[in-house]
């Protein structure tokens, strides 16, 4: 049977790539919103400005990288210099000592990340038959989340343990990360590439991306309303902090969501390739409105657990899918390319979302950026219909 078939040994190598950079990239996030109205005296506003730069950032650069792999027909060294990039940006948030070089090192940090997302994605999507990319890009990020929990459980542990010292912590940080770089470089083959197309010969343009298709402009316009309806997951550890929860403690903020995230990301990509992917899209924007409204009223430890619980399980029911959909809906040589242009349209309501989040936290409070949240998770929701379509 088909469905006992392994997947191949490339998917389950960039999943532990990614895991590695996880841990890495995790350890410093987790405690970066802390770090810096703590630590560094710096306000929400600035909080979200640097999350939704640096987010938007990765997202943008993808659109590049991605098409960089169509033409070059050699997505994984494009991919590996990404990861080595974010691997060099580590040292930087331990060198720190105010909210410019943290702003500089998130930056750089998350070029690599936006240089090897597009080409990672559409490797998955050139080594693994068609009926089984759900199942593909749910494992990756299953295990690219297994590290999202890891990293801020570690960064928990050494904090108690080095009485929160923030910046042994970020040193620790960079060794998971040459980790990463070391084996994607090292372990990971491309297969054989069919002659070169026209159509990835030759630089990005707007109106080669137009020839993406209808269908994989739909599923562009509802991954970009989702981004918009969820900012940086930094205002959630902002709101325990709001809620007195101890600096050395908010990394458990990001390992409940992250451990729902991961584990729901693999069932429901392996589920979506036999039922489709509409409904469990639209289920995961629901519980996103649903952990908003939570988190929006409340009060105590409690409400905070379900309101993280529920952004882990949207999470789950969203990111692989979306990728899976993207491969399915644009021409096999312009995968880089589709994934690159998805990426940079998130990125850009990424950057907005974040900023709004600042700007209505820090003028109105946490209630007000939650619910703004659930208001656009909600109108999100529409469009997943037309885009399941």
């Amino acid at each position: 049977m088909k469905a006992t078939v392994p997947l191949p040994r490339a998917v389950w190598v960039l999943g532990f790539v990614s895991l590695l950079m996880d841990v890495s990239s995790e350890m410093i996030h987790a405690l970066l919103p802390a770090y810096l109205v703590v630590g560094l005296g710096a306000s929400a506003l600035v909080v979200g400005v640097i999350e939704g730069v640096a987010e938007a950032t990765a997202l943008a650069v993808r659109v590049f990288s991605g098409t960089l792999s169509d033409a070059l027909r050699h997505r994984k060294w494009v991919a590996a210099a990404g990861y080595g990039l974010g691997a060099l940006s580590k040292p930087f948030f331990a060198l720190a000592t105010g909210p410019g070089l943290v702003f500089a090192a998130r930056f750089v940090d998350r070029i690599g990340k936006g240089i090897r997302g597009a080409p990672r994605d559409a490797l998955i999507a050139d080594v693994t038959p068609p009926e089984r990319r759900g199942e593909a890009f749910g494992l990756r990020q299953s295990l690219d989340t297994v590290g999202a929990f890891a990293g801020p459980l570690l960064a928990m542990s050494l904090m108690l343990a080095w009485s929160g010292d923030f910046r042994a912590v970020f040193w620790v940080a960079v060794i998971p990360g040459v980790l990463s770089f070391l084996l994607i470089a090292l372990a990971v083959r491309e297969p054989p590439r069919a002659p070169r197309a026209a159509s990835a010969s030759v630089p990005f343009s707007w109106r080669a991306a137009h020839g993406l298709g209808r269908a994989f402009w739909w599923v562009t316009a509802a991954g970009a309303a989702l981004m918009l309806a969820r900012f940086s997951e930094a205002f959630l550890v902002l709101k325990s902090l709001d809620l007195g929860v101890a600096v050395s403690y908010t990394p458990l903020v990001l390992v409940g969501m992250n451990v729902v995230f991961s584990v729901v990301a693999w069932p429901a990509g392996r589920l979506s390739d036999r039922v489709g992917t509409g409904t469990l899209l639209i289920a995961g924007t629901a519980a996103l409105v649903l952990g908003d409204l939570v988190l929006a009223f409340a009060d105590g430890v409690a409400a905070l657990a379900a309101g993280v619980a529920l952004w882990g399980l949207h999470m789950g029911l969203t990111q692989g899918l979306l990728a899976a959909r993207v491969a399915a809906t644009c021409p096999p040589d312009r995968r880089g390319t589709a994934f690159g242009v998805f990426h940079l349209a998130s990125g850009a309501a990424l950057l907005v979302s974040s900023v709004l989040a600042g700007a209505l936290w820090h003028a109105l409070g946490p209630s007000a950026t939650f619910l703004a949240g659930a208001a656009l998770a909600a109108a999100a929701m529409a469009l997943m219909r037309f885009a399941g379509r």
